[in-house]
């Protein structure tokens, strides 16, 4: 007999004893703690899903998505506006032309509604999301011993598929969430549409305009600025697109599994719980189940995201700053509200962040923002942009620490000689060393 507290005897039936997934299959066996009959298993389990390819099911979280803004007014841009947005993003690049040398990235202005930015940008969010989701998925089957492995491989197949469905439904709604926050394309600092779509998002303009003591065309100018000066460091610095999304892919590689960790959460969030409901296996997930501790490879990879991040939006602040110093009145009033949006971050960034574990904030702009503007200023403007030149070029999270004081002395400039640097930054500013042909 089995003593008072303790599961009855399985009869070693049970191939995930002992591991974080036997509370889940008990509790599916009616909490006998026997291991389910598979094939009733199997049929709960269908009820969570729908067909799809790949780690997520992308047509569910995209309708989702929509459907999440559609729930308040998302009317489309008229020719007015188009028009308004056409004329800030021009007038933006001419201003920027006395700030940088990097010419205009943009090639196709747009005005889009919150359903447009949603389906403009998911071509990127599958491409950020997706390892991360992959990378969860393996790391929960890592968890159980091989023999289990070995008597379930039809089982985890539909497991997998189950939580790529509940993830697609927890991503479907922060998009959603995202889609009415965002005020353009590049708001977020990453580059979330094709090589030189600026877009703005008007209904989120104006209704972020609305709470400013700012006149409207100021805030659509400002906002412009912004976009136009995210699309020419995203176009004249061909590595950095690759090197944010490779931080986020490097991020999801780092995923490792604490199985005793999430065995007691499992056990804990188990209590109460109806795995043949859907609705109540997704409360467990969103109870945080999977959420899974940071390995030492995702801290790196977390820091190096954040940090370029933060020199993304502080260069960005830095020319529009300049830009606007003579010309645009409000322009300060607007740079601390950008400032203190950015570091701060909306609810629905925040829900993103917990839901891939990612926070896209660049908590340390104001230390960026001053870096590069001490760097113009005491080895003027090729100088600056010149640190774009590779990677290794970069402001470390320790230089964030002393901006005043990066490259002080000069003496960290690449090792190229005069010849080769001059070539390197021409290349970069888009001027060209071969004679016309």
């Amino acid at each position: 007999m089995d003593k008072p507290g303790e599961t009855p005897d399985d009869g070693g039936q049970n191939p995930f004893k002992g591991t974080p997934f036997e509370q889940i299959f008990s509790a599916m066996g009616g909490g006998s703690g026997a291991m389910p009959d598979l094939s009733q298993l199997l049929g709960q389990l269908q009820s969570l899903l729908q067909p799809y390819d790949g780690p997520l099911n992308w047509d569910f979280a995209i309708d989702l998505a929509r459907k999440t803004v559609a729930q308040s007014a998302d009317p489309s841009p008229g020719q007015r506006q188009r028009d308004a947005v056409a004329d800030a993003l021009q007038l933006a690049d001419h201003w920027l032309d006395e700030t940088t040398a990097f010419p205009s990235g943009v090639t196709s202005p747009a005005a889009w509604s919150r359903a447009e930015w949603v389906v403009g940008t998911i071509d990127v969010w599958k491409v950020l999301v997706e390892p991360i989701a992959e990378s969860s998925v393996q790391a929960l089957g890592t968890a159980m011993p091989a023999e289990a492995r070995e008597m379930s491989g039809p089982l985890m197949g539909i497991l997998g598929k189950a939580i790529g469905g509940m993830l697609a439904s927890q991503i479907g709604s922060g998009l959603g969430a995202l889609a009415s926050e965002v005020l353009s394309v590049s708001d977020i600092g990453l580059p979330l549409a094709a090589p030189g779509k600026a877009a703005i998002v008007t209904a989120n303009l104006e209704a972020f305009g609305a709470d400013l003591d700012v006149g409207a065309d100021d805030v659509l100018l400002y906002v412009a600025l912004r976009e136009a000066a995210h699309q020419r460091l995203f176009a004249h610095v061909p590595w950095l697109r690759d090197h944010l999304i490779g931080a986020v892919a490097d991020y999801a590689r780092g995923i490792e599994i604490d199985a005793e960790a999430i065995q007691s959460r499992v056990e804990e969030q188990m209590r109460g719980v109806d795995p043949t409901d859907p609705e109540s296996m997704q409360q467990l997930l969103e109870g945080g189940m999977f959420d899974l501790p940071r390995s030492p490879g995702q801290e790196a990879a977390l820091q190096r995201l954040e940090v370029t991040l933060a020199l993304v939006e502080g260069w960005v602040d830095e020319v529009v700053g300049q830009a606007t110093a003579e010309r645009m009145p409000t322009a300060g009033r607007l740079q601390e509200i950008f400032r203190r949006r950015r570091a701060a971050g909306g609810p629905a960034e925040q829900t993103f962040a917990t839901l891939v574990g990612l926070e896209l904030r660049p908590r340390r702009l104001r230390d960026a923002s001053t870096l590069w503007g001490s760097l113009r200023t005491r080895q003027g403007t090729e100088a600056r942009d010149g640190v774009w030149m590779h990677p290794d070029l970069l402001p470390t999270a320790a230089d964030l620490d002393d901006p005043l004081g990066f490259r002080e002395d000069a003496t960290a400039l690449p090792q190229l000689s005069d010849e080769d640097f001059d070539a390197e930054l021409k290349k970069l500013l888009g001027g060209s060393d071969q004679p016309d042909e």
